[in-house]
């Protein structure tokens, strides 16, 4: 009884645990095959065509040569010939057309799970990502996609062409000669069982090719992005250096899976030359001290000698399947991120006058390190609230928490009296404008940068939105307008004419809140006249939160909030707080005379009332 037990237990044991082969390829079945079942379907049977017709070309072989050496018939030779071409030009056909029918399927299944996997992304939150390198994503999406259809390609082929041709094959060889296929039949268990304890290792060597490559996708990504930095250190040799590491591992894992996946053929082939020699022999004592006819003989070895690769490629099933598991393993990881509650069935924010209150607010990227500290505070609706403070205070942070790119540990967020927790994501960030200090501009046109501040905006809306943001004169510059390529990040743009375009994209959206995480900080005191200008326009009657660096910005701001070490710790007019004297007064004091000291000052009031 417990010969019976163990096994089924095992099995359920291998069912239960959702990364084992059984577990990911019931659900590769379910998932994809299942979708694709009537075409998958018709590639079978094209590969079932197929192994037929190798099987008839083993018999077709030893029929030629009983015709030729048993019947002496050249009628006979000419009918068999005949049906070789017949036999050969449906082999062909029938191979090109389960191959076409396969890639097709894995085309859709690749490109549907780099969908999956790309929606799956766009609805996690901000602290999913943050210890994460950007790269290592690019080497999910794209190992995991394509691992899918290539675990299924395999396993249909194995089944559909090597199974098939093996049976056929196999018929061809019990029916020519029953007593020499046994012996033949015999190699095939000691071969399978020695490359079964392989299955384990080349599981662990793709995992670690994958991470050797996702690290040198992580090296060229920092090299493009980071040149100018890299150039201003010269940290060439050391970039050099690190990439030749990283891809020394992969060169590493490569070297290891190839001898651990071919370490069992010179087994396969050993035993593949005792069968062929122990049937020679004994078929060549049939046919010569025996007498029996060649034909069948001849059948026999020609099908032993084709079924040899199929059965070959059987053998090694598992272990090639262990490799394509790895990149499935990764897939799955990804598909099944929890989506927050929120983002499927939460109401959508209403919007009225944008008041908007911090309530108690506590928030940490690290739970054990708050960042806000019972942080509460009202911003009106329709005028500038302005937040300032050393940089770390938490000024930043404030933004994230609004625009729910993070959940606070305890306190509430409130616009117009709604829990921001409680709302959709997508409806909260609808109602709010958010310019940054490090302006991101995607790769594209200006037109379409502009566009993306409002899905559906028109042609119209765009120029309207550029002029109001000062842009227009600048883009009609160029010799392609708006049809001018921004490069990666906007590289092609200087850094006033980015934060315009960004300013042009937060105006189209013509949302009720505005945030400006001071956008004005790195520019010189030209390029900040314009910006000032644009983001006048950008907040009329609209709730303005703004973080500002240099502080003659917000003078004119109706509430001005001192934040240090995520409380806030003065509020007030810049007038009032002026004349209380405290840390709001000698912030301002010392800013001043850093500016006087670098001559910006003048410019900076000039930017300010211009």
């Amino acid at each position: 009884m417990h010969f019976i037990t163990a096994p089924r237990n095992a099995w359920r044991a291998q069912l239960a645990d959702p990364t084992s082969t059984i577990s990911l390829v019931s659900r590769l079945v379910r998932d994809y095959a299942l979708a694709h079942r009537a075409r998958y379907g018709l590639a079978f049977a094209f590969m079932a065509l197929g192994a037929a017709c190798t099987a008839a070309t083993a018999y077709l072989i030893g029929t030629a040569i009983d015709q030729a050496y048993v019947s002496r018939s050249f009628y006979g030779i000419a009918v068999v010939s005949a049906l070789a071409i017949v036999i050969f030009a449906a082999k062909g056909f029938a191979t090109y057309k389960q191959a076409v029918t396969l890639a097709q399927i894995s085309n859709q299944i690749v490109a549907a799970n780099q969908r999956r996997v790309f929606d799956k992304l766009l609805q996690q939150d901000m602290a999913f990502f943050a210890d994460k390198h950007s790269s290592e994503f690019g080497a999910r999406v794209n190992y995991g996609a394509t691992s899918a259809s290539g675990v299924l390609n395999l396993l249909v082929t194995a089944i559909g062409r090597d199974l098939l041709t093996f049976i056929a094959l196999g018929a061809v060889m019990i029916y020519g000669a029953p007593l020499l296929s046994l012996f033949a039949f015999i190699i095939l268990p000691p071969a399978v069982l020695f490359l079964r304890k392989l299955i384990k290792r080349v599981r662990t060597i793709a995992l670690a090719q994958f991470g050797g490559n996702m690290l040198v996708m992580q090296s060229l990504q920092e090299t493009v992005l980071g040149f100018k930095i890299i150039k201003a250190f010269n940290l060439e040799d050391i970039m050099r250096v690190r990439a030749d590491r990283h891809i020394g591992t992969i060169e590493d894992a490569a070297n290891n899976l190839a001898r651990v996946s071919n370490r069992g053929g010179p087994l396969m082939e050993a035993l593949g030359g005792i069968a062929i020699a122990g049937v020679l022999l004994i078929g060549g004592y049939n046919v010569l001290i025996l007498g029996a006819a060649p034909g069948g003989f001849t059948s026999f070895i020609t099908a032993f000698i084709l079924a040899y690769e199929p059965a070959k490629r059987l053998a090694r099933l598992n272990l090639e399947l262990q490799s394509g598991l790895a990149g499935v393993r990764i897939l799955f990881e990804l598909i099944d991120l929890p989506v927050h509650a929120a983002q499927a069935s939460a109401p959508d924010l209403k919007v009225e006058g944008g008041r908007i209150e911090f309530r108690d607010v506590t928030f940490g990227y690290r739970p054990e390190e708050p960042v806000l500290r019972d942080m509460s505070f009202t911003a009106a609706p329709r005028v500038v609230t302005a937040f300032v403070g050393l940089s770390g205070g938490g000024k930043s942070t404030i933004f994230n928490v609004l625009l729910g790119l993070y959940q606070v540990q305890q306190g509430a967020v409130l616009i117009d009296d709604q829990n921001i927790a409680a709302v959709s994501p997508p409806s909260l960030r609808g109602h709010i404008a958010y310019v940054g200090q490090d302006v991101f501009l995607f790769h594209g046109t200006i037109r379409e940068n502009i566009a993306l501040g409002r899905s559906g905006a028109t042609e119209a809306d765009i120029l309207a939105a550029a002029r109001a943001a000062h842009a227009h004169e600048f883009i009609t510059g160029f010799p392609d307008g708006y049809d001018t390529k921004v490069g990666e990040q906007g590289a092609q743009l200087s850094g006033g004419q980015r934060q315009r375009i960004a300013i042009a994209r937060a105006l189209i959206r013509n949302a009720p809140i505005i945030l400006l995480d001071e956008p004005t900080a790195a520019l010189d005191s030209e390029s900040e006249c314009f910006v000032q200008a644009a983001m006048a326009e950008l907040i009329k009657d609209r709730t303005t939160l703004m973080i500002a660096h240099r502080l003659y910005t917000i003078t004119h701001a109706d509430m001005i909030y001192v934040v240090e070490n995520g409380m806030i710790v003065e509020s007030g007019r810049h007038d009032e707080l002026m004349r209380k004297g405290q840390r709001y007064a000698t912030f301002f004091t010392l800013r001043s005379a850093d500016l006087e000291g670098s001559g910006e000052a003048e410019d900076g009031r000039r930017a300010a009332a211009g």
